[in-house]
């Protein structure tokens, strides 16, 4: 049977979000994330169906109000009351494979980025939207392996970028090397070969360096990458040896990778000192744009720019994320995209 894990790019039939809520570390940010919240699902909403987590009943009419007021078309939202510790979709929502040209959900196990933290509720709201019918009568496989949305990227054509810090981490799957882990990959996912990122890293991560957060495909032929030209920054060495990877690397026809450089923004830190993790590779494809996370940077603008290079036919919108990443993560580790021929 062959199987294929679709680029972030290929049409879409909706993205989840997993809803922030007063029994998550959210609750003393409420009042400033939730508008993030409205503004990722309108302009998902203008393009596709919106996919919203919500605590419970109470929960599902506070956000059904707050999107109304953003202006969001109800008719564009489906609704499923499922408790959740977090709100992170990218990593509990399900990973959606073609096999055979038709589309399954594969559900995998998260626990908390290598048990750092409660996912009991999280790793449970897959199995608990399909019995909602969420995504109509589309299979699910549940699967027996830790592997979380932001830790891989796929290019379409079988060729799976990730990074050996995450998924080589022992509190994920221990014993399991390079090789077990491709066979696994090639399984499930349908990867004929892994490209893996030794180098590069963000202050304040807790993903063990998330792939999402550092480079991503943009086309078969192209990956965009963080970088740092401060020397004195902390992230110059690391994100100088990761440039270095990704130049070596090539596509399955031997020729070398466009790349393109996404600025680093300047340091932002917590009440605690500790730097939060801006990044603008966090970026979010949907149908027909881009939605980028912008931190009330200088170098917001550049990376709005050089990421509209890499999406010449695709609206390119930021979104004010600087009160995501009080959480330590931004705007694709709240988001899991759907495709198209799955019902919403």
């Amino acid at each position: 049977m062959v199987t294929q894990l679709p680029a972030e790019w290929a049409p879409q039939s909706g993205v989840m979000l997993t809803w922030p809520h007063a029994h998550s570390d959210w609750q003393a940010l409420l009042s400033r994330v939730e508008p993030v919240f409205c503004d990722i699902a309108y302009h998902i909403s203008l393009r596709e169906r919106v996919v919203i987590v919500c605590w419970n009943e109470s929960h599902k009419s506070h956000i059904r109000s707050c999107l109304i007021d953003r202006g969001v078309d109800p008719e564009r939202v489906r609704y499923y009351s499922v408790p959740s510790n977090d709100t992170w979709a990218r990593d509990h929502g399900p990973l959606t494979v073609l096999k055979q040209g038709r589309p399954v959900l594969l559900d995998f196990i998260f626990n908390g980025w290598g048990s750092k933290y409660d996912a009991g509720l999280d790793n449970a709201v897959t199995r608990h939207l399909c019995s909602q019918n969420a995504f109509g009568d589309t299979p699910i496989e549940t699967i027996d392996l830790v592997l979380e949305g932001g830790s891989i990227e796929s290019d379409g054509q079988g060729t799976v970028l990730t990074t050996s810090r995450c998924l080589l981490s022992p509190q994920r799957n221990p014993g399991m090397g390079k090789i077990a882990l491709e066979q696994r990959l090639h399984k499930l996912l349908g990867a004929e070969r892994v490209l893996w990122l030794d180098h590069g890293h963000l202050a304040g991560d807790d993903t063990d360096s998330h792939v999402d957060t550092l480079a991503r495909f943009c086309a078969p032929d192209t990956l965009c990458h963080v970088s740092c030209d401060d020397p004195a920054d902390e992230h110059g060495p690391p994100l100088q040896a990761m440039a270095e990877e990704l130049a070596a690397f090539r596509q399955v026809n031997g020729e070398p990778y466009r790349r393109v450089a996404l600025p680093l923004p300047k340091a932002i830190y917590n009440e605690d000192g500790v730097r939060l993790p801006a990044t603008y590779a966090n970026f979010l494809i949907i149908n027909d744009a881009v939605l980028v996370p912008t931190y009330h940077d200088a170098h917001d603008a550049l990376a709005l720019q050089r990421l509209g290079e890499c999406f010449p036919q695709r609206q390119i919108i930021g979104i004010d994320c600087k009160p995501l990443i009080e959480q330590y993560g931004s705007l694709h580790c709240v988001t899991m995209q759907i495709p198209a021929g799955v019902p919403l």
